[in-house]
């Protein structure tokens, strides 16, 4: 019989890592006697990171002996109970043999098996081993999560007794393989959702890997991880297209509209292509993405770009670019894209966010659905609203649209019912007033402060926020998990020597700077730019780090246990080859 060898907790401490603070509750101590186990936590134990760990489905961690005695021999090194953060070591309780939704009595509680351990650097900072979120995965001992069904208090030396078997039969390691190795066979992912105890984060990963597998023949990258598929960029690095059409669409906003001899490669609605133009007399060159706005199947691309004041891009496409003019495209990618759900779906958008919507509205005109389409929009007054016509046209098309346009200072030449339906902004409570489909897919783009509102607004008004989309065309925001707040800064080339390695080229936050040695992947080259950048385990192995690679070749320092999407990159473990675009 499986035994409790310890009970181990910490509460969060302040760690020094890389001249940063880490706020992390990684450190766990042995404890004597009974410790109450309740339904979030054991008492005196907590969590620095509530986003990762901790919370009703993660409140137990549990970690076996044998995996330790594993360790030991793998990292010549000794080790002892709470050194994986766990909360329970155990002797007994494999990862190949326990199951998801197993049941186990331990002293007064009761617990139930929920999903495997989550990939994160902070173990590998607790042992002093950076690939430790690797190893776990590819030498398949992760240790797993429980729920606490039946509070109660527990010691070393209980027994552990088990009370139910999880259905299906889908252990810790098989359904941890699933997730993070290549190969995600469709049987095992349709067996494991429905596996009613599995936390609901790891559903909607292993539903995302599902559903890729049912359109694609193998999954471009891995979309239980990142999100979703969009499938390999058209071509790689740049191609030069000549404009031909180039037209204004309101006050601040003009579309152009590029070409090629042959048609160009068809898109994903609410996809996005990069544009390279020159600057300093030609010596160096700024990008820019901008949302294709016309019919995915048109042969053509078209973008809407506003006229900023402060827009080095902006202004230089508005002052040079005519109709004939040549413009370098990387090819279009994104995953703020429509997809292939038949249910409701609602486009809001705000200014210039107008655009992926736009086209989305042609690929759902095209399509003749008998599908329930919403249609939001802010602007600040009918000159400013660019596109008008053009959406009123592709909404007559669709006979379940429903369409509401809210000027925020309506001229005396705007009429009410006519060129808009109400003054003021897209708020909650103009939301609530729609009775908008709560089981509909949302996408949202405009101001990061828009959206924000509009994604907080929705999920007050009863929208699923797993369903809510957003768009962002500047430096998305940094996923840093916990990492102690400082004072944002902007991004800037490294402090110290200059390199002499390939140019890195960071589209998104304007900036360029030659490679270093010293640098262990591109992660750390960003994170010494303080170019904004999303991780977590630093080792390849959850993606979060997955970035579009608009230009140039990589080389990976650590294998990554899945490759990338064709067309991107895994900052955390590559470095350049050659010079690089990336879209941070």
């Amino acid at each position: 019989m499986a035994t409790l060898a310890s009970v181990n907790v910490g509460l969060p401490a302040e760690v020094p890592w890389k001249d940063r603070i880490v706020y992390t509750g990684a450190w766990k101590t042995p404890v004597e006697g009974p410790r109450m186990v309740r339904r979030l936590n054991i008492d005196g134990d907590g969590q620095g990171d509530l986003g990762g760990h901790g919370g009703e489905n993660r409140a137990v961690l549990v970690y076996q002996l044998d995996s330790y005695r594993h360790w030991m021999g793998e990292l010549d090194r000794d080790l002892h109970p709470g050194d994986f953060g766990e909360n329970f070591t155990v002797d007994g309780l494999p990862d190949d043999e326990v199951c998801i939704g197993d049941r186990y009595q331990i002293g007064e509680a009761l617990l139930e098996v929920t999903q495997p351990r989550v990939t994160c650097y902070r173990l590998g900072l607790r042992l002093d081993e950076p690939r430790m979120a690797a190893l776990l995965v590819s030498h398949r001992r992760p240790g797993f999560y429980c729920r606490v069904l039946r509070e109660g208090h527990v010691q070393a030396g209980d027994d552990i007794v088990k009370v139910a078997d999880g259905p299906e039969g889908v252990t810790v390691a098989e359904i941890d393989a699933l997730l993070y190795l290549p190969g995600h066979p469709r049987a095992g992912l349709q067996r494991a959702l429905r596996v009613d105890a599995l936390s609901p984060g790891w559903k909607t990963s292993l539903r995302a890997l599902l559903d890729d597998a049912g359109e694609n023949a193998a999954p471009a990258g891995n979309p239980g991880l990142t999100g979703m598929s969009a499938g390999p960029p058209a071509w790689s690095g740049w191609r030069t297209l000549r404009v031909v059409e180039v037209e204004r669409e309101g006050l601040e906003v003009t579309s152009f509209t590029l070409a090629d001899a042959q048609p160009l490669p068809e898109w994903q609605a609410g996809q996005s292509i990069a544009v390279r133009v020159p600057v300093d007399g030609g010596t160096s060159s700024l990008i820019r993405n901008y949302s294709l706005s016309n019919d995915p199947t048109s042969g053509r691309y078209r973008i809407g770009v506003k006229r900023e004041s402060q827009g080095a891009v902006s202004r230089w496409i508005h002052e040079h670019v005519a109709v004939g003019a040549a413009l370098d495209i990387a090819a279009p990618r994104g995953t703020f894209v429509l997809g292939t759900d038949t249910g409701p779906v609602i486009l809001i958008s705000a200014g210039v966010g107008v655009t992926p919507m736009l086209s989305m509205l042609h690929a759902l005109a095209a399509a003749h659905r008998d599908r329930s389409v919403w249609w939001l929009h802010g602007a600040r007054d009918g000159a400013r609203q660019a596109f008008a016509a053009e959406v009123r046209d592709l909404l007559k098309t669709l006979p379940r649209s429903e369409s509401r346009v809210y000027f925020s200072a309506p001229t005396q030449s705007d009429r009410i019912g006519v060129d808009y339906d109400e003054p003021g902004r897209i708020s909650v409570d103009a939301l609530r007033r729609l009775d908008l489909p709560v089981d509909a897919s949302v996408f949202v783009c405009g101001p990061e402060a828009f959206m924000r509102e509009v994604g907080e607004a929705l999920v007050e008004c009863g929208v699923d926020a797993t369903k809510i989309s957003t768009e962002i065309f500047g430096a998305r925001t940094a996923l840093t998990p916990g990492l102690m707040p400082t004072a944002p800064v902007a991004p800037h080339p490294p402090r110290g020597p200059v390199g002499t390695g390939p140019m890195v080229q960071f589209a998104r936050s304007a900036l360029s700077a030659p490679w270093g040695t010293g640098y262990g992947s591109m992660l750390e080259f960003a994170e010494a730019c303080d170019v904004p950048a999303r991780w977590s385990c630093r080792t390849g192995v959850c993606h979060n780090c997955e970035t579009a690679l608009l230009a140039g070749d990589v080389d990976y320092t650590l294998e990554p246990l899945e490759p990338p999407a064709a067309g991107n990159v895994l900052l955390c473990v590559s470095t350049p080859r050659n010079d690089v675009v990336i879209d941070l």
